[in-house]
């Protein structure tokens, strides 16, 4: 199967993947236009696109709160944002096929490790910011201690691993659903006989593709959680 790939930009010797860089940027174009024409003239009493916004964040707080519990408050508007943000990125190369003999202009951001890895490194450092800024300098480097001090380098080990399993999560699924997609709809190029096959197993693997598209954005979020919790105070008021 021949394969294209995204075009690229040097700038100051940097190599830029134009296709992702405007994927993302569409990613977030829908993601705020979604949000703003959902919570233009908001009433205490919800109703129709407000109702759609307001479940959504409910979801991703009731989400987080068994692992955040009192701090949920803290941390629900970027649990929110990163959930809605990766929900819309992992659907969006669903939505058509764009490309070229030579290059291809449309795919999930989601798809590429580096985007993923990103979104990974900004729960990171949100991680240990808060693990500092809550506990001190001194009480969050004690953690690694724990439960005893032979531990420390499967502790910060620890670190790294859960860095990089939540983007190869995400990144795993999105690219193999988007490879499937593009075997099934080549195969539905090769032949009219074969057309009207791929056609309703494409339709069968998109619909299974957004679903899996919706859990991963899911597991990141609560997962991310997962790990802000972990370094945060049990027994201290909220601050």
């Amino acid at each position: 199967m021949e394969t294209s790939v995204n075009p690229t930009a040097q700038f100051f010797g940097i190599e830029f993947d134009l296709t992702i860089l405007a994927m993302s940027l569409l990613t977030v174009i829908i993601s705020f236009g979604i949000i703003f024409w959902a919570t233009r003239k908001m009433t205490l009493k919800p109703k129709g696109k407000q109702n759609f916004i307001e479940y959504v964040y409910e979801f991703v707080q009731n989400t987080i709160k068994p692992n955040l519990g009192k701090y949920t408050p803290n941390y629900s508007l970027l649990m929110f944002t990163i959930f809605f943000f990766i929900l819309i990125a992992n659907n969006l190369g669903l939505v058509v096929k764009l490309e070229s003999d030579n290059y291809n202009f449309w795919t999930s951001p989601t798809s590429t490790f580096m985007v993923d890895f990103t979104l990974s490194l900004i729960i990171a450092i949100v991680v240990h910011f808060e693990g500092v800024r809550k506990k001190g300098v001194g009480a969050y480097l004690k953690g690694y201690l724990s439960p005893f001090p032979m531990m420390l380098p499967m502790n910060i080990l620890e670190q790294f691993t859960n860095l990089l399993s939540l983007a190869l999560r995400v990144f795993g699924n999105i690219y193999a659903g988007e490879v499937v997609t593009a075997l099934i709809v080549g195969f539905g190029t090769k032949s009219l006989i074969f057309a009207p096959f791929a056609f309703a197993l494409n339709l069968a693997w998109v619909a299974f593709s957004a679903f899996i598209g919706c859990i991963q954005a899911y597991v990141f979020t609560i997962l991310s959680s997962k790990y802000i919790s972990e370094k945060l105070p049990e027994d201290e008021d909220e601050s």
